[in-house]
């Protein structure tokens, strides 16, 4: 309060409190309008009572597989919430996964409703498309992506991959078809989705060191990016980008629900195949059971079987060996049965010399 000086007039005690960085935190629609909640990278979200920050008045684990296991859960990195919708939040989180959630579930279970796989790092920015709250926005890793809560399995429509991280996005507050995003390389991309969906209508080099932040005025003429070193930028945009266009409302409603159309066409297709495949693996399970039951009990056969076949195998080689031996045997005899009668027996030539010498 800058009524009572520069210092904070209340903080939550650190023993209740997140344990790591808190990233987001959003005012909630309610009669006093003091409450609010925080997201933190320790995997928890804490609902407060600014009157009373000694605890907090509500606490979810974000763990997805629904035990509430603080081991087990992912950090918060972004918040979303829509004060038309006051039970309904999302939260976009480190590990690139996307949780939409109920904060009037009947257990800490079920407050996590669905999860959607987003992006391959962290989702740093998380909002809902302003005119159309069934379909949202995420920014992380090389793309952007947009998403139907119909859809679990897939965005509808997403960016090319960038060269660049992104690091921030947000709607346009007056067209529905306009998006914004932030890159690592200092440029902001501005999408229209109508006049054309692979490439940014617009891209800015706003500064030479990464952006990591940009919010837009509620009348959307004016940008606001903030950098890494700290530096604001506010950029002001033509009357053609922060101007409702003809019948746009219709066009982008006509495209998301052709996406949305085609990517259930695909999912559904997906599950097909899905099921075919586990049918077919367990039936050619069932299949090599079967197989067995009929053998019943000839596991002991098949190993005596094989103790049977080695037998004879060494059998044969002993036989073989045997005789090879004995043959080995006979021929040395033989030789030397040659060499004694070589020894009782003269050559010619000796027989000539010894008659020559008595002559």
């Amino acid at each position: 309060d800058t009524r009572k000086g520069s210092q904070p007039v209340d903080m939550s005690p650190i023993e209740h409190s997140h344990r790591d960085p808190a990233y987001k935190t959003i005012f909630l629609q309610s009669k006093t309008g003091t409450e609010c909640f925080s997201a933190s990278t320790d995997g928890q979200v804490l609902w407060w009572d600014i009157r009373k920050l000694g605890e907090p008045t509500e606490k979810l684990i974000l763990d997805t597989t629904k035990k509430q296991d603080i081991t087990k859960a992912q950090g918060g990195i972004s918040l979303e919430y829509e004060p038309t919708m006051p039970t309904k939040f999302m939260v976009g989180s480190e590990q690139g996964s996307v949780m939409s959630c109920n904060r009037k579930a009947k257990t800490p279970a079920e407050k996590i409703v669905a999860v959607y796989p987003g992006h391959f790092g962290p989702v740093y920015a998380l909002q809902r498309n302003p005119f159309f709250p069934k379909n949202f926005l995420t920014v992380g890793d090389w793309t952007a992506r947009i998403w139907s809560e119909d859809i679990r399995e897939s965005s509808i429509m997403w960016t090319k991959y960038h060269m660049s991280y992104l690091t921030d996005g947000c709607w346009s507050p007056i067209r529905p078809a306009v998006f914004y995003t932030t890159k690592m390389d200092g440029s902001l991309d501005i999408w229209d989705l109508v006049f054309k969906q692979n490439d940014p209508t617009l891209s800015l080099q706003v500064c030479d060191e990464p952006l990591h932040s940009i919010r837009v005025q509620d009348h959307g003429s004016l940008i606001a990016t903030g950098s890494k070193s700290g530096t604001t930028t506010l950029l002001e945009l033509s009357e053609g980008l922060c101007s409702l266009q003809r019948n746009e409302k219709a066009l982008v409603t006509a495209m998301f629900e052709r996406e949305t159309r085609r990517e259930k066409i695909l999912e559904s297709r997906h599950r097909e195949m899905k099921l075919k495949e586990r049918s077919k693996s367990s039936q050619d399970k069932d299949d090599d059971n079967k197989q067995e039951d009929d053998q019943g009990g000839e596991d002991y056969d098949d190993v005596d079987l094989v103790a049977q076949a080695e037998k004879e195998f060494f059998d044969i080689i002993n036989k073989e060996k045997a005789v090879l031996e004995k043959k080995q045997a006979a021929d040395k005899e033989a030789e030397e049965g040659m060499e004694k009668q070589d020894q009782g027996k003269t050559s010619p030539i000796q027989e000539n010399d010894e008659s020559t010498a008595e002559k």
